[in-house]
């Protein structure tokens, strides 16, 4: 999700910086200006309706998005300087209102590296979470028949914990063992096979039939 966040804040910043290059500033005449009650104007926008001529053609444009004050203060027949865009003339911005926007705009790019070095720290850490929870028993960790506490295994979808224990030269070894219940482990009698690493008591993983022969640990 904050990839996706960051992607759709990059393209939206790529598209503001190609307007910001590409504008003419070009003379308009308001035909009428809409704004908020006085109460209502602090950090609020206000639109002009106006009438301009960009490259020989004459356009009528509603809705120009500008601070309430300042549309407040144009009346009928007041000129505007707007920003067009030569492949959007249809689409003109205040030209004061978009210099000021561009200028906030100008910490988005800190504020995408920032959000790109976070969402990159967090896939990193997943995956490192991934690998020792998944692979490291499995790489570094000793085969046990683990016996659960409660004398069978938990039941339901995806991943379950239970508390178990294993016996490691007579000592009783308590572990949090992880499951899938809808695989099969491989059994003997009342126990499970599982591969745990004695350094981590957290680290202990059932294994299943699909994945011991995946192994080749049975056939």
């Amino acid at each position: 999700l904050l990839g996706l966040g960051i992607g759709w804040a990059g393209r939206f910043f790529v598209e503001e910086q190609r307007f910001a290059a590409r504008a003419e500033e070009v003379a308009a005449l308001v035909a009428r200006s809409h704004a908020p009650p006085v109460s209502d104007r602090e950090d609020a926008e206000g639109t002009l309706d106006v009438l301009y001529t960009y490259a020989n053609v004459e356009h009528s444009v509603s809705g120009v998005r500008t601070r309430a004050d300042f549309a407040a203060g144009m009346g009928h027949g007041s000129q505007v300087m707007l920003l067009v865009d030569p492949e959007h003339p249809g689409a003109p911005r205040e030209a004061v209102h978009a210099r000021a926007r561009a200028s906030r705009m100008g910490w988005l790019s800190w504020g995408l590296a920032l959000g790109a070095l976070v969402a990159a720290a967090g896939f990193g850490w997943e995956v490192r979470r991934l690998w020792r929870k998944e692979v490291v028993p499995l790489r570094l960790g000793a085969l046990v028949w683990l016996t659960p506490d409660d004398g069978y295994l938990p039941e339901g979808k995806g991943e379950a914990e239970f508390s178990a224990h294993y016996f490691r030269q007579d000592v009783k070894q308590p572990v949090r063992a992880r499951c899938r219940p809808q695989r099969a482990p491989v059994r003997n009698g009342g126990k499970v096979l599982a591969a745990v690493v004695p350094s981590e008591p957290g680290w202990c993983r059932v294994i299943d039939e699909e994945l011991a022969r995946q192994l080749g640990w049975v056939r």
